[in-house]
């Protein structure tokens, strides 16, 4: 934690907080729902010392960056606003990025509309964006049908789900970090009947700390939570057909800067929403595709899970 610094700034109508950490090119560290910068605590550290300037800032509406409550607010223009606000605000012309879940779709975004600002991509479980007829809402709802369907419970009855994680925070986060981890397998959550809670969904907890998680670092999450609610990172998914909508005109096409991937072998992701073989079509999706690495025993939260694996390999990607 040594040389973390918390700055705050007023971007693209937000008041956003980010870490900073290191001298040097600009590597951006982008996080997805739950989580929040903190979830790079590990990568943030040895990236700086290996000569980057490293910022990891909290997403729109999640941690202790600012989000407006219409979920229109989200969609892909915005958060591309987010982004190139922020390479502004730092006075840096382009960064590497890397990110996982919402923020690494967020990565894409840029890459695919302001490609000169991205000098490469890292990307973390999630390839690439899923060509899909359906829109996501629709294909959610059709599943919620038959069994329990995280994305259906958050749109389904604005405001429920958000009460219903804000009574409980810590219940929720502990045990859905653990369901993503490779000690459980997610999709096992399925199995519970449609109108189920999420927190009722979600499988019950070996106590803390557990090998790649303390009770210390679960509170930084609860505290950030605690204090803004669900509401934001709720409505990057309420925002997920408009920008399936959006992306329609690009999002077929390739990538065109350099593109680095990491995956693990036990991640939710890659089994259930990305197609058959999804390793076998990157280069579908990005035209400058470098190197690709598994990582081992280690689910959707890698960065946790194997902080020094992946780690290491971000920075063999960034050499």
């Amino acid at each position: 934690m040594v040389g973390w610094s918390h700055r705050y700034a007023k971007i693209n109508g937000l008041d956003v907080h980010y870490v900073e950490q290191g001298e040097g090119p600009l590597v951006v560290l982008l996080h997805g729902f739950p989580h929040t910068w903190f979830s790079w605590r590990h990568q943030i550290g040895p990236i700086a010392d290996a000569g980057f300037r490293v910022v990891a800032p909290d997403m729109r509406g999640m941690g202790r960056t600012s989000g407006p409550a219409d979920h229109r607010e989200y969609v892909v223009d915005r958060i591309v606003g987010d982004l190139t606000g922020l390479l502004d605000h730092l006075g840096e012309e382009k960064a590497v990025f890397s990110g996982l879940d919402f923020g690494l779709f967020a990565a894409y975004d840029l890459a695919y509309h302001h490609p000169e600002r991205v000098a490469a991509l890292i990307g973390l479980e999630n390839p690439f964006f899923t060509p899909s007829p359906v829109s996501p809402l629709t294909l959610a709802a059709k599943q919620a049908r038959k069994h329990f369907n995280h994305i259906h419970y958050f749109v389904d009855s604005p405001g429920a789900a958000d009460r219903d994680l804000a009574a409980a925070p810590r219940e929720f986060l502990r045990k859905l970090f653990y369901a993503l981890s490779s000690d459980y397998h997610y999709l096992d959550v399925w199995r519970k009947p449609p109108g189920t809670t999420y927190i009722d969904a979600l499988p019950e907890t070996p106590p803390l700390p557990w090998p790649w998680l303390t009770e210390l670092e679960l509170e930084f999450y609860v505290a950030d939570y605690s204090r803004s609610g669900f509401t934001g990172g709720l409505n990057w998914y309420r925002a997920m057909d408009l920008s399936w909508e959006y992306r329609k005109s690009y999002g077929d096409r390739k990538t065109t800067v350099p593109y680095y991937f990491i995956g693990s072998e036990q991640d939710v992701d890659l089994e259930a929403w990305h197609g058959t073989d999804p390793l076998d079509k990157l280069q579908d999706h990005h035209g400058d595709l470098r190197a690709v690495r598994m990582l081992k025993n280690a689910g959707h939260m890698m960065q946790m899970e194997k902080a020094e694996e992946t780690t290491a390999t971000m920075l063999e990607f960034l050499s």
